[in-house]
């Protein structure tokens, strides 16, 4: 295995041409960024293998995580997404067409609604994680079960200020 990648190359030019600067954090985070790209890529694979669109997985995996019955209110999915109120309609709206999920009235709000994942949305989500995973082990197939779980710690660290 090479003991240097691209990043190391892309600093040993910087250091070149501009020695003054500490590029200690292109190192950690421009590999982040080329690993985010890869993992984009994988996420696009294993989506598009179930049938199903990054944000309608994002919504799908959110219902699914709820637990039987599968549903969650609008307000709950776009907390849990990071959309707007608006999108979050549009959103629901075309996973309804698609028949993934469906509105029904909140038993314990007249004016409410809830979001409930149809039997195929549970299919799909459910084949799309399976396949997410399988691509995600292979990602990080060169790092030991050990290194993994130090790693996940550090990225845990860090994501704690931005959460």
């Amino acid at each position: 295995m090479p003991s240097h990648d691209e990043v190391d190359r892309i600093v040993d030019a910087w250091l070149r041409e501009r020695p003054d600067l500490d590029f200690t954090p292109l190192q950690v985070l421009s590999r982040v960024g080329r690993l985010s790209k890869h993992l984009d890529r994988a996420r696009r694979v294993a989506f598009t293998a179930s049938g199903l669109e990054s944000w309608e997985f994002d919504v799908l995996s959110a219902l699914r995580r709820a637990g039987k019955p599968y549903e969650l209110s609008p307000k709950a999915l776009l907390l849990q997404t990071l959309v707007s109120s608006g999108t979050m309609t549009n959103r629901i709206d075309r996973l309804v067409e698609r028949e993934l999920v469906e509105r029904r009235a909140d038993p314990g709000d007249g004016r409410g609604i809830l979001v409930t994942m149809t039997p195929g949305g549970v299919r799909r989500v459910d084949a799309a994680i399976s396949q997410l995973l399988d691509a995600e082990a292979e990602l990080l197939a060169a790092l030991s079960p050990s290194d993994q779980e130090r790693l996940a710690g550090l990225l845990r660290k860090l994501s704690l200020d931005f959460d």
